[in-house]
């Protein structure tokens, strides 16, 4: 156990110094190895070499490039400017519908993009100059646009719940249904913390006109494309019909086919597409390899055990070991990233929480696995939080870039009935399980 501790203080002293985390977690994951086998050099070093080369040639992998594809081609499509319209056309016409047009735009925008990062940039530039024409207060305006970013790394496809089930060993195909209803769950109440500011605070949002059946239709015809992808990736999954792999090949072949459709996609456009793809895919791979090195050396130092004989030896009940480890992500989530926070605590709090029997199966492996799976979203909800809280909330930073008349203490002002929102959200999911595990469990396996 101790020197498990010394290698996490000393990624976060890496960190802290500004060394990427993909390099602070190698590199003290090598070390460590070569520490535990007594400075045996070869024995730290073999391994990693190994892990690198396993993690290229993971076929399961491939989703990644592709799904960051179908994002990239999907923002050149332009598509986030007519959700927002076609949500506008069925909201805005109520106390804050433009927020809550936001939001739902938000949620649709990231279904397909994947990143809450690029839907907050994306959807800010979408959005604002509306909601600041009719008269919406800025910290209500910018905190529907940071809060319906966090959606974008829960709804499916989500690349953080790529990377949960390549370090946990678990079905993505699971992973992806399960995000579907917190989701949704997340989306209604980020419009009830909307509904709770106007109610609050009538200035804050005032409404808009209402728009007739025909605009409405006429709206909602030019998001038919993303409606259909998103149907196609998710239903495919659900009954069987192929795996994720294949999902994310469709995926990224529709968003070009419906970039092609609407005339919006460039040589230039295909190009930056295509060179973003490349580097945000590398860095995930880095990011990765140096997690699962840094994980071979946890597991192998034993902490995992200890953790679960200490957590044990309590005279305690399983829910409250579990409220203790989402009050240690909430804590993490006021410093770190999203990305480092999941990277850091999986390896060591998975394999408690498997042993722990909050969720139960029909057997030790299939309890094991619902667990996980369960575990999975509840880190990512967590994780939502961290994007909109003081004092990192990269989401809120994002927008503070994109939005420099906006002073960060007004967003971070606007968002807290956002995250409050999130914190019932989390407990609901935390004390009612099969919200998160009711679709999974009911999905056909493959070819069948």
């Amino acid at each position: 156990m101790e020197i498990s501790l010394i290698g996490f203080a000393a990624v976060l002293v890496l960190v802290f110094l500004r060394l990427p985390i993909a390099y602070a977690m190698g590199l003290v994951g090598v070390v460590g190895f070569a520490a535990i086998n007594h400075w045996n050099w070869k024995a730290s070093l073999s391994p990693a070499a190994g892990t690198i080369l396993d993690t290229v040639q993971t076929e399961s992998l491939s989703v990644v490039p592709l799904f960051i594809l179908m994002g990239m081609l999907v923002s050149k499509a332009g598509l986030a400017n007519d959700l927002y319209k076609a949500s506008n056309a069925f909201l805005g016409h109520r106390k804050g519908g433009l927020s809550m047009a936001t939001i739902v735009a938000c949620g649709g925008f990231s279904a397909i993009c994947g990143s809450s990062l690029a839907t907050a940039a994306t959807m800010s530039k979408v959005a604002m100059p509306q909601m600041r024409a009719y008269g919406y207060s800025d910290s209500l305006a910018t905190a529907s646009i940071a809060a319906g970013g966090t959606l974008g790394i829960l709804i499916p496809p989500s690349v953080i719940l790529i990377i949960y089930g390549i370090m946990t060993e678990q079905s993505i195909d699971k992973l992806f249904l399960a995000g579907v209803i917190p989701g949704l769950i997340g989306v209604i109440f980020y419009l009830g913390a909307v509904r709770w500011t106007v109610f609050r605070n009538p200035a804050a949002g005032p409404a808009a006109e209402r728009s007739n059946w025909s605009e409405r239709l006429h709206a909602f015809k030019n998001v038919w494309g993303i409606v259909l992808l998103f149907v196609a990736i998710l239903g495919g999954i659900y009954l069987g019909i192929y795996t994720t792999t294949e999902a994310a090949g469709i995926g990224a072949g529709g968003a070009f086919l419906i970039a092609l459709l609407r005339r919006t996609l460039t040589w230039a456009g295909l190009l930056d597409a295509l060179v973003s793809t490349i580097r945000t895919t590398a860095t995930l791979f880095a990011v990765l390899i140096g997690a699962q090195i840094f994980q071979r050396f946890i597991v192998r130092a034993g902490m995992p055990e200890d953790l679960l004989a200490f957590v044990t030896g309590w005279d305690v009940s399983p829910m409250v070991v579990m409220m203790l480890i989402l009050l240690v992500y909430i804590v993490l989530g006021c410093v770190f990233e999203s990305l480092s926070m999941l990277l850091l605590t999986v390896p060591v709090f998975a394999p408690l929480v498997a042993d722990l029997g909050l969720v139960t199966g029909d057997s030790l492996a299939a309890t094991q696995e619902l667990s996980l799976i369960w575990f999975g979203i509840v880190v990512v909800v967590v994780t939502e939080i961290s994007l909109i809280t003081p004092p990192v909330g990269l989401n809120v930073f994002v927008l503070r870039g994109v939005l420099g008349d906006v002073s960060t203490a007004t967003i971070f002002k606007g968002v807290t009935p956002f995250w409050i929102a999130d914190i019932f959200r989390l407990l609901l999911l935390v004390f009612v399980p099969w919200l998160v595990l009711i679709i999974p469990m009911t999905m056909k396996p493959i070819g069948l």
